[in-house]
């Protein structure tokens, strides 16, 4: 852990985690053994962040989160107040199968809204934006707005996190984008 990182008193970091400059870590936080965070991240009260897990540099992490063993943040990830990563897909308390963790790829600059569901096993597209209260069970493309029981796409997101018209002309940052697929390539 570097020197340049602050953790409440309250918090539990592990051995062998590692945390970047920057981050913050507050109130009643546990980060367990191979924990890997990156730099200006911050990880907001009751949140616990499992063995093995990476978070790049930027992220937020609002409150009451748990991001299990095979969960992947890329960098300037949002993670909103409550939301849930699952890892096991079929779980059952009298069955162990923690070796069956399906892992979870969350792409640069994405947003999960708070109170969503994310269904281990699925990438979550760059820039993505999954709305609040969401359940997704299957992969987002990069830009895509979701949302819903079960999440689907309504419609695209510029990086800045506004949504995109017919035109794929961001009317506030003024970024534009080209279709490529599924994904968008910003011109």
């Amino acid at each position: 852990m570097t020197d340049n990182a602050f953790v409440h008193q309250s918090s539990y970091v592990d051995e062998n985690v590692t945390i970047g400059a920057g981050t913050k870590i507050w109130h009643f936080c546990h980060i367990m053994p191979e924990a890997r965070i990156g730099m200006n991240c911050t990880i907001g009260q009751n949140v616990c962040i499992g063995s093995g897990v990476s978070i790049g540099n930027g992220c937020k992490i609002q409150n009451n989160v748990s991001i299990y063993t095979g969960v992947t943040l890329e960098d300037d990830v949002f993670c909103g107040p409550s939301m849930v990563f699952t890892n096991v897909y079929n779980p059952r308390a009298h069955v162990p199968r923690m070796d069956e963790a399906r892992p979870t790829l969350v792409k640069r600059g994405a947003s999960l809204g708070a109170n969503c569901t994310i269904v281990c096993g699925v990438t979550i597209g760059a820039y993505a934006f999954v709305g609040a209260g969401s359940v997704v069970t299957r992969d987002v493309p990069e830009h895509a707005l979701v949302y819903g029981n079960p999440a689907r796409q309504h419609g695209r997101v510029c990086s800045c996190g506004e949504i995109l018209p017919a035109d794929l002309r961001c009317l506030v940052c003024g970024a534009a984008y080209t279709p490529e697929g599924l994904a968008l390539r910003r011109i």
